[in-house]
């Protein structure tokens, strides 16, 4: 049995994957929770408690199996405001227990659906936005940069930085690193520790400062560590300032919550899709308990879910492991984790950054159009020089105005349809006609010129907004007439019998029509048919109208006669209606009497202007197309010396001749005359003699 290629066991069991990555997602939730903290202006344990709770039970609660919640920098600027607005952190917590106990009622009538309005454009601008403020923030850590000496460096910070980038650049791409059990993550994480505990330990000027290793507040016993959580005010209550206060940080992060968990859905492994109403109620609930405990708002948070994922996390367990993981670092062994550098942890947030804002994404987004690449632009333009919420605002601003105008602009197709009798303006109506759309139609109908044939085709409508309709009902009534314009409707039947079909131009020749076509005109409009044959424009067509008792004026404009080796019939080829040519089809040799006979009578009793003699290849070789010609000229010859009636309608100038030649791959059908030149006002003289 042959196993070279069967596939390797997992040498990590699922659930030690899990613990795994819920130490890394800790390692690095552990610093963003202190500077979100620092950075809303709120006491740093609120951080931690939010974390704590984030991970604990929302992780538990949550239907998401790779999402990690917790204080999120893109609300800092909002508890900062609130703060103001509001006096006291104590009074801002209840106004957090108020934005939780909101999103539960959200979550319980289903309000979760509104992540799916925002276009993928903009979700995936946003984590381009979060890889480059990821980028931008942690480069000063990366390089160790010394925060009060300009231009100055922590050369041991920056040696370490330096050391971690190489470490997980290298790490996926050599094969024996790769297996490892163990993240690179972690290793980068242990491995700055024991180099900077190398550096005190010899005396080393490269030490790494306080300042740049993670800081929690240490306490010597559970009463003052206590003392550092601070109690919401319920006084407060009285306060309507607590309420609007409330409904903002609800809104804004329910709003944050969806975008982040449909961002992580995009990059999780599974491709699973995380349940945004069992989300609403889970965040619901951690936020009130958060509030209730003294931390700061909860949102599903896109950074420590992308490092979630990468470090290899599969179920809900990675975001409890992380939970419980910062609880027994405030609880129990705060000292150790403020020996760990931050240019490590800084490294892996560096990488992550690089990852969600490749330059493969934005090949990937460019591939895609003009619109989604400007909103994907406008996107990480916005949450890098405002903030996350309004950058989303704006990026979905951009997307709406995109669907807008392409509503005013184009509620409407316009085809300039080249039939037998006449030219008509078929004006194809989209799927769903809205108010915007009257005044394009309303231009396109004003300009039809006196004479004019225009057809509304609604055959593709859904819904036709009221005043569009109103508009249609005056035109075909008043306007249409009064300006000698003929004007036919289809597809209204049904949906809008105010209306009705009915079709008044003649899409069929007559004989009038026919006694003025030249040979050349009957060439040009078989090619212009095979045109449309080609390109999947065809005419306009009520085959049932046309399927009724010929008219006495519908006269066939020529006779064709092809060989049964062309699968598709003629009028399909040049995207004829019924009764426009007499068809006939053979499947040997076309100059026999019955076929000399049905040829006579198409072109002297019929009436019919044109013989042609449509022959095939089935390669697009010269030598295959010049055998395709000479038989095509033979057959004409020979029926015109068997034929006196041919010869004889040919000489008073009433009976044109000419060959084709059909492509088979191509689907293009080339004429010439009997000598062979090339035939028609646009002939393209590929074959040769």
């Amino acid at each position: 049995m042959n196993t070279a290629s069967a596939p390797k066991p997992e040498t990590t069991p699922s659930h030690m994957r899990d613990y795994v990555a819920g130490l890394v997602v800790f390692l690095v939730a552990l610093p963003l929770c202190l500077g979100i903290a620092l950075a809303s202006n709120a006491p740093l344990v609120s951080g931690l408690i939010s974390g704590i709770i984030g991970g604990i039970v929302v992780g538990f609660l949550s239907g998401s199996h790779t999402s990690i919640s917790g204080p999120a920098a893109g609300l800092a600027a909002v508890v900062t405001a609130q703060l103001v607005t509001l006096g006291s952190f104590e009074n801002f917590l209840v106004a957090v227990m108020i934005a939780g106990l909101i999103q539960i009622v959200l979550g319980s009538i289903r309000a979760g659906l509104i992540a799916l309005v925002f276009p993928s454009s903009v979700i995936r601008g946003l984590l381009a936005a979060i890889g480059v403020l990821l980028i931008i923030k942690q480069i000063p850590h990366v390089i160790g940069a010394a925060p009060k000496n300009i231009g100055g460096y922590y050369l041991g910070a920056t040696a370490i930085g330096a050391f971690s980038v190489v470490l997980l650049l290298i790490w996926d791409r050599i094969g024996l690193l790769k297996r490892l059990p163990i993240p690179s993550a972690l290793v980068v994480v242990a491995t700055g520790v024991v180099i900077n505990v190398a550096f005190a330990a010899t005396g080393s000027a490269w030490v790494i400062p306080g300042t740049h290793l993670v800081q929690i507040p240490t306490a010597n016993s559970l009463h003052e560590l206590s003392s550092f959580i601070p109690s919401p005010a319920f006084s407060a209550l009285s306060n309507p300032k607590v309420y609007v206060s409330g409904v903002t940080i609800a809104v804004i992060a329910s709003l944050e919550t969806l975008l982040n968990l449909n961002a992580v859905d995009k990059i999780d492994t599974l491709r699973r899709v995380s349940p945004p109403n069992r989300e609403l109620v889970a965040q619901g609930i951690g936020n009130f308990l958060s509030g209730l405990l003294g931390g700061l708002p909860i949102t599903s948070v896109i950074v420590r879910g992308s490092v979630n994922v990468s470090a290899g996390a599969k179920t809900r367990r990675s975001a409890v492991t992380h939970g419980f993981l910062l609880l027994a670092a405030v609880a129990l062994f705060p000292s150790v984790l403020n020996r760990i550098p931050l240019a490590s942890l800084a490294a892996i947030l560096l990488l992550t950054g690089f990852k969600l804002a490749s330059p493969k994404v934005v090949k990937s987004i460019a591939k895609e159009g003009r619109r989604p690449l400007v909103a994907f632009a406008v996107t990480v333009v916005g949450i890098v020089a405002t903030d996350l919420l309004m950058g989303i605002l704006i990026g979905l601003v951009v997307s709406v105005f995109y669907v807008l105008h392409n509503t005013f602009r184009a509620p409407l197709r316009l085809f300039r349809e080249k039939h037998v009798a006449q030219d008509v303006l078929r004006i194809e109506l989209s799927s769903q006609v809205g108010f915007f759309s009257r005044a394009r139609l309303e231009y396109e109908l004003n300009g039809v010129p006196s004479g004019g044939h225009v057809l509304i085709d609604a055959r593709r409508c859904d819904y036709v907004d009221p005043d569009v309709l109103e508009t249609l009902k005056e035109f075909r009534l008043t306007a249409a007439p009064a300006r000698g314009v003929t004007a036919s409707f289809l597809g209204f039947k049904s949906n809008y019998p105010d209306l009705g079909d009915q079709i008044e131009f003649v899409d069929f020749t007559t004989r009038d029509r026919r006694t003025k076509l030249s040979t050349v005109d009957v060439v040009d409009l078989l090619a212009d048919g095979n045109r449309r044959f080609r390109s999947g424009h065809r005419l306009t067509r009520d085959i049932v109208r046309q399927s009724r008792p010929a008219d006495a004026e519908r006269v066939p404009f020529a006779t064709v006669l092809s060989y049964f080796d062309i699968q598709l019939p003629v009028e399909n080829l040049f995207d004829l209606g019924t009764g426009d040519v007499l068809s006939i089809r053979v499947a040997a040799n076309a100059a026999t009497g019955d076929i000399q006979g049905s040829v006579e009578y198409g072109c002297k009793e019929v009436g019919t202007g044109l013989f042609l003699v449509l022959g095939h290849t089935h390669s697009e070789t010269l030598e295959s197309a010049n055998e395709a010609k000479e038989r095509v000229l033979r057959t004409l010859s020979e029926l015109s010396e068997r034929s006196s009636t041919i010869a004889t309608l040919v000489a008073n100038g009433n009976l044109g001749l000419a060959g084709g030649i059909f492509h088979s791959q191509s689907g293009l059908v080339e004429f010439f005359d009997t000598t062979g030149r090339a035939l028609g006002s646009e002939a393209h003289p590929v074959l040769q003699s």
